[in-house]
């Protein structure tokens, strides 16, 4: 993947702003650490820092062409996975292409379509382009927010990145966090408020959205959204084409030309996808996949079973790999790395976030780096499938809220009297979900249950699935390596999306017909594993070290964070161990 930023100004001959696109575009080397270029035009500036995948020569950005006496400058995120199919139907168009990159292909899609392009494009993707005689600036952003993008429009200024660092770095813009921007740390974190930018005067592009620029302002519309209709096959029809699906889609996002290995936790979504790859390369006559797994310093000593995580992964990770014979490395994080990596994790997102479950997929992401420059994970299938206990617990999925928001009550406890009364963190709270809920997409022979599902799927898809995609994005770019995830094709989406919740749970089991479609992929033993969240330490020196960390912000007189939270009681869930996220006053990160 890579980093991208721009600025357009009519009120400043962007030329003479090199230094300070160059400044931008270096807060996201990580992003991007093999090239880092800028482009400028009179009003219009762009930045990006490349992570080479496909194309050295042939894909290097910002990216000029010009069609019909009009120059159009291209910087861009992601990947298509359709780049061969579109070439295609640009080559009958007329369209000439000096490498084999999907920049090009993308960039060459607009001139031709337009904003249309984004119909036929299957990939992630954040991209701007640029339209020299028309002064005008197109930005639009992957359907289910993969890869992210933010902006800022202020004083006849556009301003735009990858994250929010290459926002902060424009001097014409302050860091300065408004009230509904705390509201959604203090309430919502590590989830965010579609479009929230936390920060004044920035946004986030929404997922599905696109954005035009010129001289009349910005206009955001959607260009895609989830359509709900009656499903019509069977069970085994419905099975196979999953099957079908995962299978072309797991094919697609193999293709590089650096090496690509698989997340592999043992658990049914990472080893499906890993069974599907390593098939795929037997056939293509290629050596094993490579897979990879993390696991903490003596976890096999303190590991103690849950209902939330009831067993060990190490056992299935050996049993999937051996079985598959896949080239696999097993990650050992010790307790001490762990705990140093928690400020590079919240520096490397921006924002607080999911403290070790960030901080061990950092180190994880920089340990598979060593290796490969792309990796396939497992993540959205419990989203479209219906994998958390909300979707099976009708005292859950009946809350009238956030189903996994557990905490509000000591979020609120936690701050002081006067920012209490103006944050109002349940009011906030309850208001942006009453909004994802009056916009889920609707289907008049729902049942009341089924209607109820529907929302509570589109819950996860807008709020749950974004923030686990966000995390994956920034830790995976925290250490430059580009990670790809097949759940999220669209095309997967929005087949899942009006699959009865009979169906998605055949057999009686959570994600019973994922697990169906997988028959005879997997070992039935991984097939019917019960769901085990992202693993996590049981070593009580984690919960120790963490706590010393707390002591030295509780003795720091000064610190902004006691201007709203009150210190006393920060105080006393630190000297009761509450900060160790295993605990029953915090619970899992994920679940917060």
């Amino acid at each position: 993947m890579c980093g991208i930023t721009g600025w357009i100004d009519w009120r400043t001959d962007m030329r003479t702003e090199t230094a300070a696109i160059h400044k931008m575009a270096t807060t996201l080397n990580r992003r991007g650490p093999d090239d880092l270029r800028v482009w400028t035009s009179p009003h219009a500036g762009f930045g990006h820092a490349r992570l080479v995948v496909v194309d050295p020569a042939g894909g290097i950005q910002p990216m000029t062409r010009t069609v019909a006496n009009k120059d159009y400058t291209l910087v861009y995120n992601g990947e298509l996975y359709n780049t061969e199919d579109i070439r295609t139907e640009l080559l009958k168009q007329g369209h000439t292409f000096s490498g084999h990159s999907d920049t090009e292909v993308l960039l060459k899609s607009y001139i031709e379509w337009g904003s249309g392009c984004l119909e036929k494009f299957n990939g992630i993707f954040a991209f701007a382009i640029w339209n020299e005689q028309d002064q005008s600036l197109f930005m639009a952003r992957d359907r289910l927010g993969v890869k992210p993008l933010f902006y800022s429009v202020l004083h006849g200024a556009l301003i735009f990145g990858s994250e929010l660092k290459a926002l902060l770095a424009n001097p014409k813009l302050d860091a300065v966090v408004d009230r509904e921007g705390l509201a959604d740390v203090m309430g919502l974190a590590p989830s965010r408020t579609p479009g929230q930018g936390i920060y004044k005067n920035i946004s986030e592009l929404r997922p599905g959205h696109m954005l035009n620029y010129d001289r009349n302002g910005a206009k955001v519309s959607r260009y895609w959204s989830l359509k709900s209709k009656e499903h019509t096959q069977d069970a085994d029809e419905t099975a196979g084409h999953i099957r079908e699906l995962l299978t072309d889609t797991v094919s697609r996002q193999l293709f590089a030309d650096v090496p690509v290995g698989m997340f592999l936790s043992g658990g049914l979504d990472s080893s499906a996808l890993t069974a599907l790859a390593a098939e795929i390369y037997k056939k293509e006559g290629k050596g094993p996949i490579r897979s990879y797994s993390i696991d903490y310093d003596e976890n096999d000593k303190y590991f103690k079973s849950s209902a939330f995580q009831p067993n060990s992964d190490a056992p299935w990770i050996k049993k999937v790999s051996e079985e598959l014979k896949t080239n696999h490395t097993n990650a050992i994080i010790s307790i001490d790395t762990l705990a140093d990596q928690l400020k590079e994790a919240v520096n490397v997102r921006d924002l607080p976030g999911m403290a070790d479950v960030d901080s061990s997929l950092l180190w994880f992401c920089k340990e598979i780096k060593k290796d490969v420059t792309v990796g396939l994970s497992g993540e959205c299938a419990d989203e479209i499938f219906g994998g958390y206990p909300w979707f099976h617990q009708p005292e859950i999925m009946n809350i009238d809220g956030f189903p996994w928001m557990r905490s509000i009550d000591e979020r609120e406890d936690l701050l002081n009297d006067s920012w209490k009364t103006k944050l109002k963190l349940k009011e906030y709270v309850h208001s942006q979900y009453r909004k994802t809920i009056n916009e889920t997409p609707r289907f008049a022979g729902d049942s009341k249950e089924e209607a109820r599902r529907r929302e509570i799927s589109y819950l996860n898809i807008i709020w749950f699935m974004t923030n686990l995609l966000d995390r994956k994005d920034r830790m995976s770019m925290g250490a430059s390596l580009e990670v790809r995830v097949p759940f999220s094709d669209h095309r997967l989406v929005e087949y899942v999306w009006n699959i009865p919740w009979e169906m998605k749970r055949y057999g009686g089991k959570e994600k019973g017909i994922l697990r169906k479609a997988m028959e005879g992929i997997l070992p039935d033993e991984v097939l019917y594993r019960k769901k085990s969240p992202y693993p996590k330490t049981h070593h009580p020196k984690y919960a120790e070290t963490v706590k010393l960390l707390m002591d030295d912000v509780l003795s720091q007189k000064d610190a902004p964070l006691f201007e709203f939270v009150n210190k006393d009681k920060l105080k006393a869930i630190n000297e009761s161990g509450g900060f160790d996220t295993g605990t029953p006053y915090f619970g899992h990160p994920m679940y917060l």
